[in-house]
């Protein structure tokens, strides 16, 4: 049976007897827009998020995450040297492969290296010799990038390239899943996101006949625009049109934002701009518990106890629009599938937490155990049984 709690905090802030607040509107030209404030988990604005679609060079960032899981695990040096064949050189050079690092046959180029190329150049050249150099080819590396897709919880996606070429459908992500993939590297991965992502150029090759070195500049377009921007990654195809995930940090709050299906290069920097200003400047987050601490306790069935404590997994933060008092605006509750059956050990995800302001969609976040429970021994389980027989469980 599905359980509810609704309780007060201790700030008093249920109960709405006034007028529920209206959610902040937005509108967008770009055919996918996808908003979430990783501080509450809200999502901010959602349109067209689960449809598939070609993430063209978005999925690059499933690349350089498949090398940061292996470099933070310590089976992959950013030292080690990779060497360009002259195979993938011949396929990923020139106006034909699109996005270039510049590499040449037969040079060789630490895993650093091409991951600047890969974050900042948008190379797809640098993709594929990254992938070769990890995993021998870009088949078996993509396999490896759908196996960290499963393992993050990405549900609408595939990957076929490393590069994000079109190749008829074979590679699709969702945003949301894209928004997913940019929360899995920030959380897990955040000093190598730090030293990659927000890098404003990044100078590799040498121009033909003088010689000169080639500096490009990093496509991000909220990079200088946006404070505290710090990543990800744009995209374009003729197929998946002006494309871009990107995050970006101001006084604690976190927001990402994933665009796609822009007609533009010049669309694609105005859009991404104004979804990026609309969440912090139409949207606020207030704290509402800390990691830790005790929310409401749930009911056991055949356990050592008949209850167990919920508590919040991480510091847990409420989104709600810009100037709303929560006085009297915000309702919390608790979800369970209850009576919870043992064994529970300490930090399983047992419960919701929902929390609703005005008309804006719930905010849903993870509750975890705060204790072990374990299993009730012979007379618990008898004295369960008979109550069960008498209707009293």
């Amino acid at each position: 049976m599905k359980r509810a709690l609704v309780f007060a905090t201790t700030a008093a802030i249920l109960l709405a007897s006034a007028a529920p607040a209206r959610a902040p509107q937005f509108d967008t030209p770009a055919k996918v827009a996808f908003l979430i404030d990783l501080s509450s988990g809200a999502i901010l604005y959602d349109k067209n998020g689960n449809v598939r679609m070609p993430p063209a060079s978005m999925a690059k960032m499933m690349t350089t995450d498949v090398a940061f899981e292996l470099i933070d695990s310590g089976k992959l040096p950013l030292t080690k040297m990779c060497t360009v064949r002259p195979e993938t050189w011949q396929k990923w050079h020139g106006p034909q492969a699109g996005s270039t690092m510049f590499l040449s046959a037969n040079e060789q180029v630490s895993v650093e290296n091409l991951l600047h190329g890969i974050v900042t150049l948008s190379g797809n050249d640098a993709s594929v010799v990254l992938a070769e150099c990890i995993s021998g080819t870009e088949e078996a590396f993509t396999d490896q990038m759908n196996a960290l897709a499963k393992k993050i919880g990405l549900t609408n996606s595939h990957f076929g390239t490393a590069n994000g070429w079109p190749d008829n459908g074979v590679t699709y992500v969702s945003a949301r899943d894209l928004a997913t993939l940019a929360r899995y590297e920030i959380e897990n991965h955040f000093g190598l996101y730090k030293k990659f992502y927000s890098q404003p150029s990044f100078t590799w090759g040498k121009t033909l006949g003088s010689g000169q070195d080639i500096t490009q500049a990093n496509r991000n377009p909220i990079l200088g625009k946006i404070p505290g921007a710090d990543g990800l990654k744009t995209g374009h195809t003729d197929e998946a049109g002006y494309g871009f995930t990107g995050s970006a940090e101001q006084n604690g709050r976190r927001l990402i934002e994933v665009l796609a299906g822009m007609s533009s290069w010049n669309e694609r920097v105005q859009e991404s701009t104004r979804l990026m200003q609309w969440g912090f400047g139409a949207w606020q987050t207030k704290p509402l518990f800390k990691k830790g601490a005790e929310i409401a306790k749930a009911g056991v069935q055949m356990g050592s106890s008949s209850e167990v404590t919920l508590v919040a997994p991480r510091d847990l933060a409420v989104t709600f629009p810009a100037g709303l008092s929560l006085t009297n605006q915000m309702r919390v509750k608790v979800r369970y599938n209850g009576p919870i059956k043992a064994p529970i050990k300490k930090g399983d995800e047992i419960a919701k937490l929902v929390v609703t302001t005005g008309d804006t969609a719930p905010q849903i976040v993870p509750l975890v155990a705060g204790e072990d429970v374990g299993e009730a021994g012979f007379f618990g389980r008898a004295w369960y049984g008979l109550k069960s027989l008498l209707g009293l469980a």
